[in-house]
């Protein structure tokens, strides 16, 4: 039989549980119709890259499948209509992957990486130091020394 990834993305007000039970009914069709998910990954809650239905966020699931053309079809016609997933995608794929997707193994490297040194001064920073600034144009001069500044320029 072909093989299939689907990855499909649901609203973000529903919870964890809900998405996986939307899962578990996909599964259950496929079982129907002869086929089988070899592989299921929860990638979390992900930003989209555009508002879709006027949400900003979403569910993202992946499915392994190995099931016939027929229970394919069955499948994202019932995810099209099903009102808590906004879109879904299946890809026919040679051989689904035993290890953790690409998405999952960049999350781990992620948590690898650890301690990287201070953060440095951001966009939003005031520029302006605690202990005051110590450059020339800004240190607070007294009359006498404005007065033979200006002299000295003339």
């Amino acid at each position: 039989m072909p093989l299939y990834e689907c990855v499909f993305i649901a609203r973000s007000e529903v919870t964890q549980q809900q998405v996986e039970a939307i899962a578990e009914e996909m599964a259950a069709i496929l079982a129907e119709h002869g086929g089988d998910v070899k592989k299921r990954e929860y990638w979390g809650l992900r930003s989209l890259a555009y508002r879709i239905n006027k949400n900003r966020k979403g569910h993202y699931m992946l499915l392994g499948v190995d099931a016939p053309a027929a229970a394919m079809q069955e499948v994202e016609r019932r995810l099209g209509l099903h009102e808590d997933v906004l879109r879904e995608l299946t890809v026919r794929v040679e051989a689904i992957e035993e290890g953790p997707s690409a998405i999952l193994a960049k999350r781990g490297e992620d948590r690898e990486r650890g301690f990287r040194g201070p953060k440095p001064a951001g966009r939003f920073a005031s520029g302006r130091a605690r202990g005051g600034d110590d450059r020339e144009e800004f240190r607070a001069r007294s009359r006498d020394e404005l007065d033979m500044s200006l002299n000295e320029e003339v």
